[in-house]
């Protein structure tokens, strides 16, 4: 396994069309430009090939789902096998009749496909209405060595979960990889427009700053209406945080573009030892985690 110090990220963020094929082009397209410019590791948005889908709970919808292995995975590792890169795949897997998941597949530089990450935490929100087609991820929180780092994968609304982060970081995983879609309500823009945004972003450096490592999110941009009404405007602003949280760099809110930077994984091994929170960490005291709420 060849080591590397520094590794060069690149999140692609894009409005997407009802055209899935067009989408899937379009995406392949921005990961091999990445990796023309040295991305070495390439994830895309939460459920690029398709719009949002789960703003209405429509049984048509599970015709976009296809299972893992499946096209949209072979054609993403030939992509990785041909320019060696890195490419997290977030996909609408259809597992069996009936059993469908939000999932992100893990490709290494050489073409195989390491391993598959299965969203864990699934929303029930309006215009969010992901329990309607995703069974919750069945194979835990995991982290892949892949030929630049080792990293991790979790899914949009597990960005809000600490235990999510800190279960992954402590398989070793240097970078965690958050593909996203997540947006305002058009009417709640204006009054709380901001501090959700805020929320999301600090939640996530927090992650970072809480396990020393770095954290990457994928969103996508552009007003969304596939189920008619007002829709969802999602917020774009893809960024990478550094191992003390800090933001190394971020997408714009309103168009499309690939976010490339370089990250330096020796930084982790050097906050980790410095600000040694996972040493103090009393895991003896923690067997509460397991409980739902703890009643007095």
């Amino acid at each position: 396994m060849t080591k590397h110090s520094k590794v060069t990220l690149a999140l692609i963020q894009t409005s997407c069309s009802p055209d899935p094929r067009k989408n899937l082009k379009e995406t392949l397209a921005r990961a091999a430009e990445a990796a023309n410019q040295g991305a070495q590791v390439i994830c895309t948005q939460e459920l690029f090939r398709s719009q949002y889908f789960c703003q209405s709970e429509d049984h048509e919808n599970f015709k976009l789902a296809e299972p893992i292995p499946g096209p949209t995975t072979q054609a993403f590792q030939r992509l990785a096998a041909r320019l060696r890169v890195v490419v997290i795949v977030s996909l609408f897997e259809k597992r069996a009749a009936g059993l469908y998941h939000n999932s992100a597949a893990i490709i290494d530089a050489d073409g195989s496909l390491l391993g598959l990450y299965r969203k864990m935490h699934i929303p029930d929100d309006p215009l969010y209405y992901e329990k309607f087609y995703f069974t919750p991820g069945d194979l835990g929180f995991r982290a892949w060595q892949t030929r630049y780092a080792k990293i991790g994968v979790l899914i949009c609304w597990d960005q809000w979960y600490p235990e999510a982060a800190r279960l992954t970081a402590l398989q070793g995983a240097q970078i965690l990889f958050y593909p996203t879609a997540i947006g305002w309500h058009p009417r709640e823009k204006a009054v709380c427009g901001p501090e959700q945004h805020a929320a999301w972003e600090t939640i996530q450096r927090s992650h970072a700053v809480a396990n020393g490592c770095y954290v990457a999110a994928a969103n996508r941009v552009g007003v969304e209406k596939p189920a008619g009404g007002d829709g969802l405007e999602f917020w774009g602003q893809s960024f990478v945080a550094g191992v003390s949280g800090q933001i190394l760099s971020k997408a714009g809110a309103d168009r499309e573009e690939t976010l490339m930077v370089e990250v330096d994984l020796n930084a982790v091994d050097a906050t980790r030892t410095h600000w040694p929170f996972l040493r103090d960490r009393r895991i003896d005291a923690y067997g509460d985690l397991t409980k739902r709420f703890l009643d007095e």
